[in-house]
C-alpha cells in the first residue's frame, strides 16, 4: 500500500532533495507558493516551498526501500513514529493540490480573512503600528484600510502582508 510521508531536508535544499529522490524512482510532491522577497530596496516575487525544509514522498512499505531516503543528497531525515515513516493523510495532499494553479503554485490567499469593519493593525511601512478599520480589497495584493489621521477618516492602500488583526 502506497502512502505519503514527510521528509525533512537540509536548509534551502528542497529542490535538490526532490531532484535526487526522483532520480531514485520515488514519487515526490514539493508544494510551492509565490513569496514576496525584499532585497536591496527591491521587492520581487519568487517561488518558495510551502513548508520550508520539508517535502512529501510516496512510499510503499512492502517494497522496503525507504531507508535509502535518509542518505539521499539534500535529505536530513524522514519523519517517523517508531521504526516506520509517519503517514500524512492523503486528504491533506489532495487539498494542497486542489489549491495549485496551472503553474503548480499553491494559492495561499484565497481572501484576506478580514471582513469590512474589522479592527486591524499595520505592521510595516510608513504607517507601521497604526490601527484602523478594514475596508476591503484594493487590488490583487493590497487592501484598503480606514485610518483616523488628524481628525479625518482617510482611506489608505497597503500590502495584504502588512495587515494583521488587532487585539
Amino acid at each position: 500500500m502506497t502512502y505519503w510521508c514527510a521528509a525533512q531536508t537540509h536548509v534551502r535544499s528542497e529542490d535538490k532533495a526532490a531532484f535526487h529522490l526522483r532520480r531514485q524512482g520515488y514519487k515526490v510532491f514539493l508544494p510551492k507558493y509565490m513569496k514576496r522577497r525584499k532585497h536591496a530596496r527591491r521587492v520581487d516575487w519568487v517561488p518558495a516551498p510551502l513548508f520550508p525544509r520539508y517535502l512529501f514522498v510516496a512510499l510503499d512499505l512492502e517494497e522496503g526501500r525507504w531507508w535509502s531516503i535518509r542518505s539521499t543528497v539534500g535529505v536530513a531525515d524522514i519523519i517517523c513514529f517508531g521504526n516506520r515513516p509517519a503517514a500524512v493523510p492523503s486528504e491533506i495532499i489532495d487539498e494542497i493540490r486542489v489549491r495549485q494553479d496551472d503553474k503548480g503554485l499553491v494559492k495561499t490567499q484565497a481572501g484576506s480573512g478580514f471582513k469590512a469593519g474589522d479592527c486591524v493593525r499595520i505592521i510595516e511601512g510608513p504607517l507601521n503600528d497604526m490601527e484602523g478599520l478594514f475596508d476591503g480589497p484594493a487590488d490583487e495584493n493590497r487592501v484598503a484600510i480606514l485610518l483616523d489621521l488628524m481628525g479625518r477618516e482617510v482611506k489608505v492602500h497597503v500590502p495584504l502582508e502588512a495587515v494583521y488583526a488587532s487585539a
